[in-house]
């Protein structure tokens, strides 16, 4: 039986012809190699139509037009050479449709990204929808690859090379208005007219004309170009560190088209893409982009989830007022938030306030949008208003008695099916479900902070917390935008505990004497978004080493910190950003002021900064031991797969992604290696390297993490 083909033409009775795009049985639209036989013979019936004034391509689905092509079919490649042809097979597509003779035009709603915009650049004019779920943009480069349907040729030739450099270096998605205003789109209008509208647009005989801005005029001469070129270059080694090929490629493919014509282009383009699809950066990437689709496919459990129409916050402080602002904005449920006092309340409903308030100053939301957002939120000193919400969020002070009070007030005020979910970083969940009624509803619920922006949370059942219980929390999880991971009820659950190792190192290597500067550099070099006494700055000293004890006091000494250094800092009032000093200075706000490292930190630790190691050394340390604790926690089943252990790690702590996660990047490596570099640290350095014994295990029967098949294709 052959597949209903996801392309149909409709011939109306003026003349124009309708392709609309529909692939049959899946929920979004995505480009598929089989594809190309049935666009051609589309292809040939419009040609073949003598009578045809104009061709409009549009989506059959209710809220995207094309999402990019099939990433599986890369993962099926076996060699770059496999990968070129289908980058060509796309180039030719799009080019038969570009040489059609009769006005084509792309007509957009909802998500235009990939190889959908590629499809939409090879028409001859855009109309898109001023809907927001309208986006458009190359995103390839997040998956360590380049546009190969031709996207780095056409776009710069129709916005200027500068927006389109801006646009393919970083996968940024442009909406309507912004699209419009570069000349990506020829027009925007309401989704009830798009089809009208593109139809329209079809019967003008000549497609619109933008000229390009003068500065993207100057850019494009060869003068302005190598200047243009030498500068992005510069700046996107400085962000990547060299750890990602494709910004090079992409680079040298785009500078190949403008300079030698775009045949040339096409070839360069086709080449660069297969050579890159066989990177190992790509293909972790991949990995962690198929990872991460499948968490969010995850419901937690095979329990049912429990009712979901309104939730409550306990705190109004910083985590308190995010929590809030996730829950009402981005998960469209009515949140009530309770502080013992009006101020608290008053100073989480600003921190919405502000949010949506940048929205609106940026045009992304209408003021009417944010009103209606903010009225989802309110405020009480008691417990009225909590009668029937389904689930409380607890975000109080770190202390086990106030959260066991809540526990018990919850139980007392709410119905007997509400949940209690804990953001707690350090204590046991099951300590603050001790003296409850309803244990089984009763969880934790680990943000990472800043909540608005920390895609990750653990979801934290103790031994009794029920199934329906986890099921529940992680559908409200996923409705606030953010990506679960369900973990087990030890200290420091996952994230911290693999976390507070490499942190500690950090300060082990400044009192042997290293600069702050040059261990955050070394980190950096090595894929860390930021360095670790940088990001003790960013969550807060005080915050950042409360945790610490709890771990020492639960697995022992390789927990420790070194002795008195963090009390020291503590002592001189130094909490981080948040109070304007930690380990760096942070001067007034402003764009201007850069942070930079206090020199008083050495004398307050008490050594004299002077680097004897290198880049490459410290950060093995650093990560070493993080990769060490990852090991453990796999075999204790503090996370229930390594697919959990590798999304949490590059989206609670921005473990590199190229690497793919700390169990990809331990695979890769291979056990015995693993082992063996932790060997020679336990003899340079002491027992806190020591491998663990699950690793040696491994490394003995040359096993990996990742179950062969487990991963990436079968999702």
């Amino acid at each position: 039986m052959e597949m209903a083909s996801a392309f149909t033409l409709h011939v109306r009775l003026d003349n124009v012809a309708v392709v609309s795009i529909d692939v049959p049985g899946e929920k979004m639209n995505t480009l598929k190699a089989e594809f190309a036989s049935q666009v051609r013979a589309i292809l040939k019936q419009i040609r073949d139509n003598k009578d045809l004034r104009g061709v409009v391509f549009i989506s059959a689905k209710p809220d995207n037009f094309i999402a990019g092509a099939d990433i599986n079919m890369i993962g099926n490649c076996r060699s770059a050479q496999e990968a070129e042809t289908l980058a060509r097979q796309g180039q030719q597509m799009m080019a038969e449709i570009n040489a059609l003779p009769i006005p084509v035009i792309a007509a957009i709603h909802g998500a235009c990204l990939g190889g959908g915009l590629e499809m939409a650049l090879a028409c001859h004019s855009r109309i898109c929808t001023d809907d927001v779920k309208t986006v458009l943009g190359l995103p390839e480069v997040q998956l360590g690859l380049l546009p190969g349907s031709g996207g780095t040729q056409r776009l710069p030739r129709l916005i200027g090379v500068s927006t389109a450099l801006d646009m393919i270096l970083t996968g940024k998605q442009l909406r309507a208005k912004q699209a419009l205003k570069v000349g990506l789109v020829d027009e925007v209008v309401p989704q009830t007219i798009l089809l009208e509208a593109a139809v329209e647009l079809a019967k003008k005989e000549s497609s619109v004309h933008h000229s390009l801005p003068v500065r993207e005029r100057i850019l494009a001469g060869p003068l302005g170009r190598a200047l243009l070129f030498r500068m992005v270059g510069k700046k996107t080694a400085q962000k990547t560190q060299g750890n990602y090929p494709a910004t090079h490629r992409i680079l040298e493919v785009i500078e190949t088209g403008l300079a030698q014509g775009s045949s040339s282009g096409y070839d360069a383009e086709a080449r660069a893409f297969g050579d890159l699809a066989m990177t190992p950066q790509s293909q972790a990437l991949r990995n962690v982009f198929f990872a991460n689709t499948d968490v969010k496919k995850d419901p937690g459990s095979e329990v049912q989830p429990g009712p979901l129409n309104s939730v409550a916050v306990l705190g109004g402080g910083l985590m308190g007022g995010g929590i809030a602002y996730v829950t009402a904005c981005k998960g469209g449920l009515p949140v009530r938030i309770k502080d013992i006092n009006a101020k608290g309340i008053n100073h989480a409903l600003k921190y919405s306030w502000d949010q949506l308030e940048t929205k609106v100053r940026r045009r992304h939301l209408k003021a009417g949008e944010r009103d209606k957002q903010l009225a989802l939120i309110s405020g009480t000193t008691d417990f009225r208003g909590f009668a029937h919400r389904d689930l409380v969020i607890e975000a109080v002070f770190e202390d086990l008695a106030l959260k066991q009070q809540m526990v018990a007030d919850i139980e007392h005020n709410c119905a007997p099916h509400t949940i209690f979910a804990s953001n707690t970083s350090s204590l046991p969940i099951s300590d603050i479900a001790a003296n409850a009624v309803r244990p089984e509803q009763v969880i934790g619920l680990h943000f990472f902070s800043p909540v608005e922006k920390m895609p990750l949370v653990e979801v934290i059942p103790h031994t009794t917390t029920s199934e329906r219980t986890i099921a529940t929390t992680v559908k409200l999880a996923k409705k606030q935008g953010k990506t679960p991971i369900v973990v087990q009820d030890k200290a420091g659950f996952y994230v911290n505990r693999i976390l507070a190792p490499y942190i500690n190192e950090a300060i082990r290597l400044l009192t042997e004497g290293e600069r702050v500067e040059q261990i955050d550099a070394a980190l950096v070099k090595f894929g860390f978004p930021v360095g670790p006494i940088q990001l003790l700055d960013e969550v807060g000293i005080d915050t950042g080493t409360k945790i610490i004890p709890v771990l020492e006091a639960a697995y022992g000494e390789r927990f420790s910190a070194p002795a008195n250094v963090v009390a020291s800092i503590l002592n001189d009032d130094r909490k981080g950003r948040k109070n304007g000093r930690g380990f760096y200075l942070y001067g007034a706000k402003g764009r201007k002021s850069k942070k930079q490292v206090d020199p008083a930190i050495y004398t307050l630790i008490g050594v004299q900064g002077q680097s004897k190691l290198s880049g490459p050394q410290i950060a093995e340390r650093c990560v070493m031991l993080m990769l060490n604790e990852a090991a453990r926690c796999f075999d204790e089943k503090i996370i229930r797969s390594a697919r959990d252990g590798d999304i949490g790690a590059v989206f609670g702590i921005g473990f590199p992604p190229f690497l793919g996660g700390p169990f990809r990047y331990m695979d890769s490596l291979g056990a015995g290696e693993v082992v063996a570099v932790l060997q020679r640290l336990t003899t340079q350095y002491g027992s806190r390297f020591t491998p663990c014994e699950p690793l040696l295990q491994m490394a003995e029967r040359g096993e990996s993490f990742w179950k062969h098949g487990e991963t990436d294709l079968n999702s």
